[in-house]
């Protein structure tokens, strides 16, 4: 049998071919959605990516007879472990052929790399934070992808779990169609928070007049998210970053902001148009045609991705979702939106499962991350 070995990326061929090995593995795949290259080599380099303030990240090839079978990326989140001291070692952008030697090769190597700093356990697929994919895909193979999560083969957790790896988070991923929401209901709702807790509603036309709240939104993501067991701070630097690299792709009319009555934010809710079906026909490319389709899906896509919701905890359980909900689907409605797709949630996250159950969510993707103690 030929030698399996691997290699680590530094070079900026290289990481093109670590990006371009996934496009390679799920050529022809109807359900899978490749990012764009360029943007993706963006994202690892530590020169522009300010997540690199608090990780550290090496990326490995595994290659057979100079072809490439195998790659991930071995990553230490120093904030998750000088701060909140849990030991983890992160794996992430694992995607291998169907050989089990292959998976061995590249997460032994993230063994050793936890090893060599006194870490105890490794947790992927994660990336660098909580903005990241996250999670094998254990579900839904035969559903397309969004440009927010990673699709994998059914053989990756198979291997995984021949390897020694457990269970340690679930998410699941549910979508609903958009008439399945009762918008004269929603209003009626919406009016009745707003006048009991002097509420209001931010909308916005136009992107530059949003760019003065992100940071704001950002301060309530924190205290929204922070009880969650996955949470990892985001810096004023990876806000800028996060801004610049995906506000233009927002529709502004997709961005919702609820106000009390001095103007403090207290909920916030971010939809995207669907890139998936763009993202395939683009190639990895935006140029010189993606970019078209990019903007064709930005302007008429029927299907929204809903990105994030947050709500202050002083005003959770007290129906503040149904202002949003309501501002949403006045948006909606002029789209000619069709379905609306949720991104991966955590299975035991059951104050949004509880406020998605009026639309007759169905569960189409589930997703976990796998641990294992190192050796």
């Amino acid at each position: 049998m030929s030698k399996l070995s691997i290699y680590e990326v530094t070079s900026k061929k290289d990481f093109k071919d670590f990006v371009k090995f996934q496009l390679q593995l799920y050529k022809g795949n109807p359900y899978f959605v490749p990012p764009i290259i360029a943007d993706e080599v963006a994202n690892f380099d530590k020169t522009k990516n300010p997540v690199f303030e608090i990780a550290n990240a090496r990326f490995f090839l595994a290659k057979r007879d100079g072809k490439t079978v195998g790659r991930i990326a071995a990553i230490i989140n120093t904030y998750e472990i000088d701060k909140q001291q849990i030991k983890k070692m992160r794996f992430g952008w694992y995607d291998t052929i169907d050989d089990l030697e292959v998976s061995r090769i590249l997460l032994e190597k993230v063994n050793e790399i936890g090893k060599e700093n006194n870490l105890e356990y490794i947790e992927g697929p994660v990336g660098f934070n909580n903005l990241d994919k996250t999670g094998v895909l254990t579900e839904g193979h035969d559903h397309i992808g969004t440009m927010i999560t990673w699709y994998h083969n059914p053989y990756q957790k198979i291997h995984l779990e021949k390897l020694g790896f457990v269970k340690e988070k679930e998410y699941l991923e549910n979508k609903f169609e958009f008439k399945n929401v009762d918008q004269k209901y929603y209003g009626r709702i919406s009016a009745i928070i707003k006048k009991r807790f002097g509420l209001a509603s931010k909308t916005f036309t136009k992107t530059k007049d949003i760019l003065p709240y992100v940071d704001e939104m950002f301060e309530l993501f924190s205290k929204t998210y922070s009880r969650l067991s996955t949470y990892v701070p985001i810096s004023d630097a990876q806000i800028a970053y996060f801004k610049k690299k995906y506000i233009s792709f927002i529709n502004p009319e997709y961005i919702n902001f609820v106000v009390d009555k001095e103007g403090k934010l207290v909920a916030f809710g971010i939809v995207m148009p669907s890139y998936s079906k763009a993202l395939q026909k683009a190639k990895g490319k935006l140029f010189p045609f993606g970019i078209f389709h990019i903007l064709n899906a930005r302007k008429n896509a029927k299907d929204v991705t809903f990105y994030l919701i947050g709500v202050d905890p002083e005003y959770q359980n007290k129906g503040v979702t149904a202002i949003i909900i309501d501002d949403f689907s006045k948006a909606f409605d002029k789209k000619g939106i069709q379905n609306c797709i949720r991104t991966p949630e955590l299975e035991e996250n059951d104050a949004i499962h509880k406020m998605w159950k009026n639309f007759d969510p169905v569960t189409h993707k589930r997703r976990r991350t796998y641990k294992k103690p190192i050796q």
